[in-house]
Formats: C-alpha cells, structure tokens, sequence
C-alpha cells in the first residue's frame, strides 16, 4: 500500500476515533400508559386502530461538560371515537463528548444521542402496549436529522418573530 493513502487513512481514523460520546447514564425519566376503556376494548375486538405517533428531543446541560438528553415518545391509539390506549415515555441519557469541538456537540447531542436511545424507548413503549393487553407497538425508526434540522428551523422562525 502506498504510504501516502496509508497515512491519509490514519488522519482520517483518527478525526472519526475523536468524535466520541461517553454515555453515562440512560434511563426511564416518566412513563405513562393509560388503557381508558379496558375491559370494553379488550373483550370485543374494535377493529383496525388510528395511531398518533409523537416524537420529540430535548437536552439541557448539567454543568459538567454533561449534558441529560430527553427523548419522547408518544402514542394515541383510537378506533372511531373510542380511545384504545395512550402511552407517553420520556428515556433519558446523560451523556458528554470529550474532545469535540463546541459547534459539533450540539448536533452530537440532539442527533447521535437519541439515535442511540432510540431503540431502548421503543422497546420499553412496545413492551407497554403489549402489557396493557395491546398488540405490540412497533415504532419506525425516526429520522433524527431530519427532526434536529425541523427544530432548528422552528427556532429560527421564532427568533426572527421575536425581533420583529
């Protein structure tokens, strides 16, 4: 191999090794389940449910170069005017990123963390359904860009109505 790719490919090694996130802590801050026409809904099977799916990320610092990252999800399930179940779980993580640069960590924090929370919420939201006496609710993976760029537009929208 030619030293010069050699050398490229340990530069480039060594900028992904420096981008790291040290988890500290991660675990269930609320969960809510709610089953408000039990037995009703569980004895006669009403078809089909409607469900909403809400998906938000919070963090905040902890003063420690650690920031607490909060990922919720939410679930409404309805047959007609009929509420199934309602379900709503904040997972947290306390996470820091040694060694990133302070306009990366943003992003580190508010994409990377919840993409690694994620399965965890969806686990124990699936878990919740199916204890309720529900068939499992299985989230699709979230796009955490994508909710991370929506966020920052939202707030950049509220500033520029702010300082008009």
């Amino acid at each position: 191999m030619d030293e010069s790719n050699n050398n490229a490919e340990l530069s480039e090694t060594k900028q992904v090794n420096e981008l790291q996130m040290v988890v500290h802590a991660q675990y269930i801050k609320d969960l809510s389940f709610e089953n408000p026409n039990a037995p009703e809904v569980l004895m006669d099977t009403p078809g089909q449910p409607d469900v909403e799916i809400n998906v938000s990320v919070g963090a905040h610092p902890l003063g420690d170069s650690r920031f607490e990252v909060l990922l919720n999800l939410g679930a409404k399930a309805r047959v007609e005017d009929k509420a199934l179940f309602l379900v709503d779980l904040t997972y947290a993580g306390i996470v820091s990123c040694p060694g990133i640069a302070a306009k990366d960590v943003n992003p580190m924090v508010m994409i990377e963390v919840p993409r690694l929370l994620f399965p965890f919420a969806r686990a124990i939201v699936s878990d919740a359904t199916r204890d309720g006496g529900f068939m499992p609710l299985n989230i699709q993976p979230v796009d955490f860009v994508a909710v991370y760029q929506h966020n920052l537009a939202k707030q950049q929208e509220t500033t520029s109505e702010t300082k008009q």
